[in-house]
């Protein structure tokens, strides 16, 4: 169980090597970088910072190397913030939870809408009327009207409104 000091530890670390990514760091390898999450060795000597980058792995990996190149100075911002006996040393792993979500995504968006039109279809043929072979009007579903198409009376003439007087 962590400690509420090592904790507070990684949430400063967290703080400020995300900002420090985003501000001071120069190396054109590093962009599109997300800090995610910081663990903190009980001793407080070691701190595995959790990075998420966008991009392909050739990017991931030219990213992950500018971050360890770049990690003494992201040490010297980090101990300027805490006041802690030994500062952390730094260690860069790429987190693949966002990754591994947009691909989790893309499948249950394909998944999904193949489910909701199968719904749909079984959906629109459970509201259509069942052929009952009966001619009884009165047996007819609501909305449907029995006609009996050799009655002329009962035809509409073209100049006759469907839905009746207004």
């Amino acid at each position: 169980m962590s400690s509420r000091r090592v904790l507070k530890a990684a949430q400063a670390i967290r703080e400020v090597v995300s900002m420090a990514i985003i501000a001071d760091l120069k190396d054109p390898r590093i962009k599109d970088v997300t800090v995610t999450l910081v663990e903190v060795a009980p001793d407080m000597r070691q701190a595995k910072v959790h990075v998420s980058v966008m991009g392909d792995e050739t990017k991931q990996g030219l990213c992950i190397r500018g971050l360890q190149s770049s990690a003494g100075y992201l040490q010297q911002k980090v101990g300027n913030r805490i006041d802690t006996r030994y500062t952390p040393r730094l260690q860069f792993v790429l987190d693949q939870g966002i990754q591994h979500a947009l691909l989790v995504t893309r499948i249950l968006e394909e998944v999904i809408p193949a489910e909701r039109v199968q719904e749909g279809q079984a959906e629109s043929n459970a509201g259509e009327p069942e052929a009952s072979g009966s001619s009884d009007p009165s047996e007819a579903p609501i909305g449907v009207s029995a006609v009996d198409p050799t009655h002329e009376t009962d035809r509409e003439s073209p100049g006759e409104s469907v839905e009746g007087p207004v």
